[in-house]
């Protein structure tokens, strides 16, 4: 006999593996979206462990680029954010900020704003009728209506095609590494100009390596603010909002949404060209007159040999290294997400192998949401950020609380 809709949800409600929305992911999104969706009063299930990425795979004495004030997660009140966190352990909020500290904040945040974290990996997703099956990776089973899907960026670590050919102990990615120590007095070459390149390059540095970066564009320093000027004309002539500084960054973050509207021609063109790679200013004098750099340079032709790799670039330039670290970003593609099942990854539509969604962030599959990086080939690239967790909290909250509400 068909159970009726009213009486399945009647008996979901009573369900204790059935929530109304599940979030995969722990990062500053993730906990984010969790911290909002609680504070509708719905039954949330968050799983992953907390800013993973930040702890297992980027280097210690890394230093946040974004400004302090712009690094908050999001809860619905306001009430957890950076400055809180630093006046609450007597510690003075600067820039930059350091990422032990961003570290710490995040365990602070989801013990206060995410007490339902539970740290255990989803092993897959499925969807069955219109409901969700979450599988854990103890075998616990759940269900729910809604999934959010915050991967962060380890599942899209971008390494070039002609360096996998290299053994795993000469090339590597720089989120491969939480300290750079074992580098020390070794001759390592680093590809690519970004603020990862650049910092990795001063820490290698500072850390006794020798060091070489490989940049296919020119550097290009974020410059530091002019203080001489007034404040209220550097405003005009240029706002200050936590993307950095300029009228499309304070457009992206005060109409976060209204890069949906634009045609797809000019989405591409500023994903391509919005915030590129770049150093911040105080980086500068860390890399500039102590590593080597080789700007506009591709790399032509690389290949073992028995003292490393031989790297040839395309000024003719030869380096010897005995490792090649990979700052070469990331790039968003779901059918790297082992938990979503083939069902389930060829429902999804996509963009470049990027979800495709509607302005709540939802994908084709009607409950299955995508934040974060993941997000930004359709929402736009201020969702890359931190500062961009909040606005698409609010949104994914809203709509789940409201599809929740129009089946009672």
């Amino acid at each position: 006999m068909t159970v009726s809709l009213d009486k399945q949800q009647q008996q979901n409600a009573h369900n204790s593996s059935y929530y109304d929305a599940v979030v995969v992911g722990a990062g500053p999104y993730g906990l984010s979206i969790a911290a909002h969706l609680d504070g509708a009063g719905l039954k949330v299930a968050a799983f992953g462990k907390p800013l993973a990425l930040w702890r297992d795979h980027m280097p210690t004495g890394m230093l946040l680029r974004s400004f302090w004030w712009a690094s908050n997660l999001s809860d619905p009140e306001k009430k957890y954010t950076l400055g809180r966190y630093l006046r609450e352990k007597g510690q003075l909020a600067h820039d930059p900020t350091s990422r032990e500290t961003f570290i710490e904040y995040g365990r602070w945040f989801q013990h206060h704003a995410v007490p339902m974290l539970d740290e255990t990996y989803v092993e897959q997703i499925e969807r069955n009728g219109q409901l969700f099956t979450v599988k854990l990776v103890d075998g616990r089973v759940i269900q729910s209506r809604a999934v959010v899907m915050a991967p962060g960026l380890y599942y899209y670590i971008h390494r070039p095609r002609e360096y996998q050919q290299l053994s795993p102990e000469l090339v590597s990615h720089t989120c491969d590494h939480r300290t750079l120590d074992h580098f020390a007095g070794k001759r390592v070459v680093i590809i690519g100009g970004g603020q990862s390149a650049l910092e990795t390059a001063a820490l290698l540095h500072e850390s006794g390596g020798e060091v070489e970066v490989v940049s296919r564009s020119p550097l290009y320093w974020l410059p530091p603010e002019n203080t001489a000027v007034p404040f209220i004309i550097r405003q005009m002539r240029s706002p200050k909002v936590g993307l950095g500084y300029g009228w499309m960054n304070w457009a992206m973050e005060h109409l976060p949404y209204m890069f949906y509207n634009f045609p797809r021609s000019t989405k591409d063109r500023m994903l391509a060209t919005f915030h590129g790679p770049a150093g911040a200013w105080w980086l500068k004098d860390r890399v500039v007159g102590k590593v080597s750099v080789h700007e506009r340079q591709r790399v032509e032709k690389v290949e073992e040999t028995e003292r490393g790799v031989r790297l040839q670039l395309s000024d003719k330039t030869v380096l010897e290294a005995d490792h090649v670290l990979l700052a070469t970003g990331y790039r968003a593609d779901i059918k790297r997400l082992p938990m979503l099942v083939p069902s389930l990854l060829a429902a999804v539509e996509t963009y470049m192998d990027a979800p495709i969604l509607n302005s709540s962030f939802e994908s084709s599959v009607p409950g299955l949401h995508f934040v974060g990086f993941s997000a930004a080939r359709s929402a736009g690239p201020f969702y890359r950020f931190v500062v961009g967790a909040r606005a698409s909290a609010v949104r994914v909250a809203a709509s789940i609380e409201r599809s929740v509400a129009q089946r009672k």
